[in-house]
């Protein structure tokens, strides 16, 4: 899809096929490119059933948009991350920073039932 990112890590892991918008992923490949250092995808587009699965949100979450991404990260470079990503104008910032499965996730939802921009954390 991008330099950074390909169709094969963006799409949701039940095997429909569904990806993140392009200019949701343009944005995140410029993000990649200042940052200089690798961004792992935890989990970037889900369809409704796949989201209901994996997630609180239900059939309807942030990543059911095309516009979140989690990006497998910690320490010094999670914090950097967030730091650009506000600048980059990505508004709904989740931290998970504990056990094995580190991850920041960056969406830019402008949604009533996500109300923006807000961090929180898993």
């Amino acid at each position: 899809m991008t330099p950074h990112f390909t169709d094969d890590e963006l799409k949701c892991k039940c095997g429909c096929g569904m990806l993140p918008e392009l200019d949701f992923m343009l944005k995140v490949e410029k993000l990649r490119l200042l940052a200089g250092f690798p961004m792992p995808v935890n989990s970037a587009a889900r369809c409704a059933k796949h989201n209901a699965s994996v997630s609180g949100t239900g059939e309807d979450g942030p990543h059911t948009t095309g516009r979140a991404i989690d990006i497998g990260v910690s320490r010094e470079n999670a914090y950097k991350l967030i730091k650009m990503a506000i600048g980059f104008g990505f508004t709904g910032i989740g931290v998970s920073q504990k056990g094995a499965s580190r991850f920041i996730h960056l969406d830019d939802l402008e949604s009533p039932k996500y109300p923006r921009p807000n961090v929180w954390s898993y």
